[in-house]
């Protein structure tokens, strides 16, 4: 695929998710944040783009948080951010000594270095006057997540496209939400993006998070449409239908709440034509 298309593909599904969740408004300040891997590097080329035509104005601003890690390349980002004529900051935090100091030996980084990373960028919003921080998290960091909770938390929950912070000072937005993970690293490639690799988080083999990516890989092959399929689930969820009684009131249930028929054409099997839809692909 053509680097055209693969970026009108992606400008697309990203302009989708941001009118579906109201991401970004006349007048904001967006702090984006670069980590300096293909998808952090691919919102905010999508963003410039966006920026130029959107019928809003709103601000840029590239923030990367350097943790110090050794042999860390801390001239690419600066060079590369100054070339795109793109105003940035960055801060500097040794928060890689200290998640290395406290994470026992064989336990995963990850979340002691992104509760580590979250609360720093989200004071560095606050100072620089920032409306909205937007993340590169994409579709299949979503559906991963959602997984990772089904499996190991026991919780149906996944990554919101759009979040605000518990003490209401932060908007966080992931303009990526429809976006697949696959495009992103085409368009990346096709790009030659600068890419930057952790050392902390890529230097652990035994991430939950690789092993679930490995099992969508593997149901991927006979159910082709599983991403999008598992994404339009999210955005489609029927409460009555779950065992959550706090979202929905099963002691109090009112006529037409349900659908019989539907339900005794599963408890018999007739289920193969009500799933055919579900695995049309998001395009």
């Amino acid at each position: 695929m053509t680097e055209d298309r693969i970026k009108t593909r992606l400008l697309r599904r990203l302009g989708e998710a941001i009118h579906d969740f109201g991401m970004i408004a006349d007048g904001d300040r967006i702090m984006v944040c670069l980590s300096g891997g293909k998808d952090s590097y691919t919102l905010l080329d999508l963003l410039l783009d966006v920026q130029q035509r959107a019928p809003v104005r709103f601000e840029l601003l590239a923030v990367n948080l350097d943790q110090k890690q050794p042999g860390f390349p801390e001239h690419v980002l600066p060079a590369y951010l100054a070339g795109r004529g793109v105003r940035f900051r960055i801060v500097e935090n040794d928060t890689y000594s200290i998640v290395k100091r406290i994470v026992p030996q064989g336990k995963t980084f990850c979340a002691v270095c992104s509760r580590l990373r979250r609360g720093i960028l989200y004071n560095i919003a606050v100072e620089e006057g920032c409306s909205k921080i937007a993340l590169g998290h994409h579709a299949d960091d979503i559906i991963t997540t959602f997984l990772l909770n089904l499996f190991f938390v026991g919780k149906l929950k996944a990554m919101p496209p759009i979040l605000r912070s518990t003490d209401g000072r932060n908007t966080l937005i992931r303009p990526l939400a429809y976006c697949h993970e696959a495009d992103i690293a085409e368009f990346a490639a096709s790009k030659q993006f600068p890419i930057i690799p952790c050392d902390l988080c890529g230097s652990q083999s035994n991430l939950k998070r690789a092993r679930i990516n490995l099992l969508i890989g593997a149901l991927e092959k006979e159910i082709p449409h599983i991403r999008g399929s598992m994404l339009n689930a999210l955005g489609d969820a029927v409460p009555s239908h779950l065992l959550d009684h706090k979202l929905f009131d099963f002691k109090n249930l009112a006529p037409a709440t349900g659908d019989i028929e539907a339900e005794l054409d599963l408890a018999v099997g007739h289920t193969d034509r009500d799933l055919r839809p579900a695995l049309v692909p998001i395009v």
